[in-house]
């Protein structure tokens, strides 16, 4: 059994991951900013749970949480920073500057407060796994993507800069990038226009929260020797698009 503290927990990834290593009787940590949603998934899992309302782009809430923690729970030995979130599909010329400050809090810098108050406990005890969730949209662009897939490029190389930093230690790094997912991702990018969300899945067969869940509860079961450094997880209806070409009317 492990410890497992979840960013996001409230919905979507989180909420599958959650409900999926409860099953497997691990003890969790939920984060998330609405205290009764995490409430009700509580009541659900048949684990120990401790919850706690956190804006994790608030770095004196993140420190107020950790110095809080039960002492049951403050042995961490799993990370999964999922937290996360995009707004709008604006071309960069047509950009919200607040959207892009708000991915860059959330995406960015919640991963960092979390992350590096985990890697002191995970130090001290000489062991642990940090599970990132990135995105294709890290190293695929597409319109409107400017600021949100940076803000995952920053995930995948923080991963990749951290498993390098963690050489010699027996603390593990994964980052996971999931293609196109249907969660409650789109209709916050679409800021409540649920019309709009459900049209980014029409007529195609999107990624599951718990496609992300199994492949998360996969990491965290293999043995001390392996490192799974990154995964690339696509729905069979998306695939990549080529370079774009623009030519002038004829």
């Amino acid at each position: 059994m492990k410890t497992i503290l979840i960013t996001g927990a409230s919905s979507g990834f989180g909420r599958a991951t959650a409900q999926l290593l409860a099953q497997e009787g691990h003890k969790l940590i939920l984060l998330a900013r609405r205290k009764d949603v995490l409430e009700e998934l509580r009541k659900s899992l048949s684990t120990e749970v401790h919850i706690a309302a956190v804006d994790v782009t608030d770095k004196a809430q993140v420190s107020a949480f950790f110095e809080s923690l039960p002492e049951g729970f403050r042995s961490i030995d799993v990370l999964v920073n999922n937290a996360g979130l995009a707004l709008g599909v604006a071309h960069a010329q047509d950009a919200n500057l607040d959207d892009w400050e708000q991915m860059v809090n959330t995406n960015i810098k919640g991963l960092l407060y979390i992350t590096r108050t985990v890697l002191d406990v995970m130090k001290q005890r000489g062991d642990g796994l940090i599970i990132n969730i990135g995105l294709v949209a890290g190293h695929l662009p597409y319109k409107g993507g400017n600021v949100y897939g940076a803000t995952k490029a920053f995930v995948r190389q923080f991963s990749r800069n951290l498993r390098t930093d963690l050489f010699g230690t027996d603390i593990k790094v994964t980052n996971i990038e999931p293609g196109m997912a249907e969660t409650a991702f789109s209709n916050v990018r679409f800021k409540g226009d649920t019309e709009k969300a459900e049209a980014v899945y029409d007529g195609t067969r999107a990624l599951q929260p718990e496609d992300i869940a199994n492949t998360i509860a996969w990491v965290i079961n293999q043995p001390p020797r392996v490192n799974i450094d990154n995964i690339e997880i696509m729905p069979i209806d998306q695939t990549f698009g080529g370079a774009a070409i623009h030519r002038e009317d004829a």
